[in-house]
């Protein structure tokens, strides 16, 4: 393990946020905002620390397997810490561990706030609390991998860790310049839809805050009323660019390079888009009857089908207040999510492309015994450890999920909030249903749930493992017990 590596590219992690930082701080001086202070304590205290931290670069700069998932585990645990001291030195969110929940509901694009009042907020508060969807949407490694030269090829090693999806692959030979390719995709379609909002006559602060949050596919409003205050218009705008930045981004490099029709052969692009239409539809017709007009069911349904199933999590109505068959479908649509490869949470459409799969494969075997047969994605034969890893996957996660319903069970809530809230967390969706739907938030909770809730939200957005990976006892050994000891040998002989 390289433990000088670990602590060196997560003091760069620590500067790279106090210069994020500086963005917010800019919002504060041209609204005049008294919170000034507060983000440039903050800044203060992550250059000393990260300073600290990079002090001494290890001559060794290789970054192993191990190593990625750790320091992509403790990057994303530290930068949330951090990131929560403008909200608590501000007194805006007067408690830390509050305060800290928000930033980790940020970072991991998840949506789920202690918020009861969000126009309360300043300005610049409301900025830094959507900027980090944007931040933490494409991934906070892959952000340093595309600005910072780290150790030639086991830089993937820190993008397969971080990035959503049963498998991660290269766009082009060198890892960087894939990082690169990521984020000028990214950035162009934040773009694209701030220019749409604009037209659209939504304010300025507020377009870009919304653009930021649904390239994220984060969902934090900064109205009370989340997306349901601003004109129809807005409301599509927002939910053509949920579902686009809910598609796997390999796609749009195939557009971008003239391979349209490879792009939309994607089997996982497919269906994603099937499945959404197909919810729409049904939707549609199950709350028509609550609807003055067949428009504006469709546009309610269209709305909340995108916001969920990509995980942003933004609303335009209580949809806890639809008939029960809408809200099972949004549930299980929670359980799916988005692509693999893009910025949106759940599951992944392509780990339930390669379940369906490998069922059909197992039938096929029952039928016909001595055939041999492949599963293949893509017109590619999938390897065994990819679908091996997919139903490791679905185990751990339902393990979980078991465990930390069982948790917030202890304080004695109804089985739909307990259910929906750790559903909600752990697919970084946001919002959930009945105590948790999109009219209340997580206030109400218990400082236990919260911490139970911030560990799903990270164990979501970091695919599990990596995180997982800390509560190894041979981690720690080596990170502690071992160093301790050969230095404790140095010292007495």
């Amino acid at each position: 393990m390289n433990r000088r590596m670990i602590a060196y590219v997560l003091g760069i992690l620590l500067l790279c946020e106090a210069g994020l930082l500086l963005f917010p701080t800019a919002v504060a001086l041209i609204f005049s905002e008294n919170v000034v202070t507060s983000f440039l304590f903050s800044i203060a205290i992550l250059v000393i620390c990260g300073f600290i931290l990079v002090k001494c670069k290890p001559k060794d700069t290789t970054i192993y397997a191990r190593d990625g998932l750790i320091i992509v585990s403790l990057g994303w645990i530290v930068l949330s810490l951090f990131g929560a001291l403008p909200f608590f030195l501000s007194g805006e969110i007067p408690h830390y561990i509050d305060a800290v929940f928000e930033t980790v509901s940020g970072f991991t694009t998840t949506g789920s706030s202690i918020l009861s009042n969000v126009e309360a907020l300043s300005k610049s508060m409301l900025f830094w609390r959507s900027f980090t969807h944007w931040i933490g949407g494409m991934g906070v490694l892959v952000f340093l991998l595309a600005i910072v030269p780290l150790s030639g090829g086991s830089n993937m090693n820190l993008m397969r860790a971080e990035s959503p999806g049963p498998s991660v692959g290269k766009l082009v030979p060198k890892m960087r310049y894939t990082a690169r390719i990521l984020y000028v995709i990214y950035f162009a379609l934040t773009i694209l839809e701030l220019i749409a909002l604009l037209i659209a006559k939504m304010p300025w602060f507020d377009a870009l805050c919304i653009s930021v949050g649904t390239a994220g596919t984060g969902g934090f409003g900064i109205l009370n009323s989340s997306i349901g205050g601003y004109s129809i218009a807005v409301q599509w705008i927002v939910t053509i660019f949920m579902i686009l930045f809910g598609i796997n981004f390999n796609a749009y490099y195939l557009i971008l390079f003239g391979q349209i029709k490879n792009a939309f052969k994607m089997e996982e692009v497919r269906v994603f888009l099937s499945v959404v239409l197909l919810a729409i539809v049904i939707i549609t017709f199950d709350i028509s009857n609550m609807y003055g007009s067949l428009f504006e069911a469709v546009t309610d349904s269209a709305f909340q089908v995108a916001s969920v199933v990509s995980s942003t999590g933004f609303a335009t109505t209580d949809f806890d207040l639809w008939p029960g068959l809408s809200k099972t479908i949004l549930v299980l649509l929670m359980f799916m999510g988005a692509c693999a490869g893009s910025t949106g949470g759940g599951i992944k459409v392509s780990r339930f492309v390669l379940v369906a799969k490998s069922i059909k494969k197992e039938l096929h075997s029952y039928i016909h015994p001595k055939a041999v047969k492949q599963i293949v994605m893509d017109d590619k034969e999938v390897e065994y450890g990819t679908v091996r890893s997919v139903f490791i996957y679905f185990l751990t996660f339902a393990t979980l999920f078991v465990v930390s319903i069982l948790i917030i069970a202890l304080e004695e809530k109804d089985l739909v909030t307990n259910f929906t809230s750790v559903l909600a967390t752990m697919n970084n969706i946001g919002p959930g249903l009945s105590m948790v739907g999109p009219t209340q938030n997580f206030a109400h909770f218990s400082i236990l749930s919260k911490w139970v809730f911030m560990f799903d939200m990270l164990a979501g957005r970091l695919e599990l493992f990596p995180l997982l990976i800390l509560f190894h006892p041979s981690i720690w050994h080596d990170l502690i017990v071992r160093p301790t000891r050969k230095k404790f040998r140095k010292t007495h002989l």
